[in-house]
């Protein structure tokens, strides 16, 4: 359990430190060009993904937070039931750790920075952070997990 903990809290640290570095390194909506589809940027989001609930309400900034403390909730309990995958492992630690650092944005600053921005031409996707590639990473695998203890769980069809 431990070693996996340990990989959360290397996300968290991280995501932190990218963070700050980019809130100090960049004036907000400042964009640095890296590659023709690439940029740093400095962001910030009061919403969840893809600025879901960025209306700049208060309330939620409370939601986002409270959901984000029950999800870290229950990731903590699943973690240290015993004879679990290590890709079951793996993916609740990735969640945990992106769910912490963007929690500790909300909480200290009342939004979550974000600095990585792809894009091509006119269309941009969303700016995004290490705290996001990790949730969106861990739910890819929690999604394969699911699908390989489903196919492991099917028995054989008895042939004649």
């Amino acid at each position: 359990m431990w070693s996996w903990i340990t990989l959360s809290f290397v996300i968290v640290l991280a995501d932190q430190a990218s963070k700050y570095w980019f809130d100090h390194a960049l004036m907000y909506g400042e964009r640095l060009n890296i590659t023709p589809f690439f940029d740093f940027t400095l962001l910030y989001n009061t919403g969840a993904a893809f600025s879901f609930m960025a209306n700049g309400h208060t309330w939620a900034r409370w939601v986002l937070i409270s959901i984000a403390f029950l999800a870290i909730l229950i990731i903590g309990f699943l973690i240290r039931k015993p004879n679990q995958s290590r890709l079951l492992y793996a993916s609740l630690s990735l969640i945990l750790g992106g769910a912490i650092g963007n929690v500790i944005d909300r909480l200290t600053h009342g939004h979550v920075i974000d600095f990585l921005l792809f894009y091509w031409n006119e269309w941009f996707f969303p700016a995004f952070n290490v705290a996001d590639i990790a949730i969106s990473c861990g739910a890819v695998l929690l999604i394969v997990d699911e699908i390989v203890r489903i196919r492991k769980s099917r028995k054989p069809a008895n042939r004649l």
